[in-house]
């Protein structure tokens, strides 16, 4: 029986919490317990909102989400005896939902409010709600449609030396001055608004808040990756930055589409994890792992065989202009195609678009060697829908 060291409320927010987390990437957020390699543990996770968003049918708390907030993240765990140049290596045990709590949900994020990959085309907010049965999820508001979910952590990384830190915050300002007018924007810069930093309080934490990296983006220590085949049976080798590693996780995902295009992306939700941590002594040299971690998924996945492919080349569909081998454009074109034929079905855009970001549908880089276009495709589990969707 593997023991639980990070129990949670979920009717209290974060702060409130016997322990609370943290939002914020920082090497000086107090570890909130410590484990020897070897051992095995449950962390429970909020969602990544810290609760604000509700079961219901209105999308307003999806527009007016604070996402100075997200994400809210359980830990640090210090792993003893844990050092810089080491690997953190971290099996993923099991994840599970709460019986309490037997719901997700997906959101598109409006323009003015952190927006999404498809912003231009759905500017406003929307929302779904899933319901859990078992390893099924349906949902009221896009109907139609049931698949097995792939649990997954869609953040879970280490802390940043304070060296580190630093790069990211530099190298992001810099970004953001290039148009630092745009909405939404290009990157988050650090703020103490809303922030949560663990036990920290009086000076330090104002230290803290204002240094703070954002959890919005992947990095170098791992943190918002969003892959979804890194689920039950994975294993991850982490480089270490700072004594102990301070591992944390959050941002639950019951199921999820390669990509979590929507950005409110896949079917957030609270729940448990159960990991495994060890080390591999100087790690880092030894198998050249210096920067990102490296993932081996493990063996679960849905067993669906039978696809319905679209796909994209980077031609802008805005305008018709020709771009070089623009696999982001590509990709995004792939959706937009996806969604008209979903439309013919019967469906909105809002909810094809929902759709895309929520089932476990698979994406790929197909070609991105033949000047001067990219080729990309997402391809969706036909058998996930109650009608058969082809062409006929």
């Amino acid at each position: 029986m593997v023991k639980t060291l990070y129990k949670l409320d979920l009717s209290k927010s974060m702060e409130e919490q016997a322990h609370p987390g943290h939002n914020r990437w920082h090497p000086d957020i107090p570890a909130a317990f410590s484990v020897d390699p070897g051992t095995s543990f449950r962390m429970e996770c909020k969602d990544w909102t810290d609760g604000q968003i509700k079961n219901d049918d209105s999308p307003n708390d999806i527009r007016d989400v604070n996402l100075a907030r997200v994400h809210v993240l359980s830990g640090p765990v210090y792993v003893n005896g844990v050092e810089p140049g080491d690997l953190l290596v971290v099996d993923i045990l099991d994840i599970g939902t709460f019986q309490d709590s037997a719901w997700g949900f997906n959101g598109i994020f409006a323009r003015e409010n952190g927006g999404s990959f498809l912003v231009d085309e759905f500017p406003e907010a929307a929302k779904s709600i899933w319901d859990f049965e078992g390893i099924y999820t349906t949902s009221r508001h896009v109907p139609g449609v049931k698949f097995a979910g792939i649990i997954h952590p869609g953040l879970i990384g280490v802390a940043p030396s304070m060296e580190l830190l630093q790069k990211w915050n530099e190298r992001e300002k810099e970004l953001i001055l290039t148009d630092p007018a745009r909405v939404p924007t290009l990157a988050n810069a650090p703020t103490p608004e809303r922030a949560v930093l663990g036990t920290l309080k009086g000076a330090e934490f104002d230290r803290v808040a204002k240094e703070g990296a954002r959890t919005v983006p992947p990095r170098e220590n791992g943190g918002n990756c969003d892959i979804k085949n890194l689920s039950k049976g994975s294993k991850i080798f982490f480089p270490v930055f700072v004594e102990g590693a301070k591992l944390s996780v959050g941002d639950l995902h019951f199921s999820q589409g390669d990509g979590e295009i929507t950005f409110c992306g896949g079917i957030e939700m609270a729940g448990w994890i159960d990991l495994k941590v060890d080390v591999i002594k100087g790690g880092m040299e030894t198998y050249k792992i210096y920067e990102n971690p490296v993932f081996q998924p493990g063996p679960v996945d849905p067993n669906y065989n039978d696809f319905l492919v679209f796909q994209g080349i980077s031609v802008d569909n805005k305008d018709g202009k020709q771009h070089y081998l623009d696999a982001n454009l590509a990709f995004r074109r792939a959706c937009l195609n996806a969604i008209e034929y979903l439309k013919t079905l019967g469906y909105t855009g809002e909810q094809a678009y929902m759709l895309l970001s929520t089932a476990p549908v698979e994406s790929r880089i197909n070609g991105i060697v033949d000047v001067p276009n990219a080729c990309c495709t997402i391809a969706i589990p036909t058998k996930i829908f109650d009608k058969n969707i082809m062409p006929k």
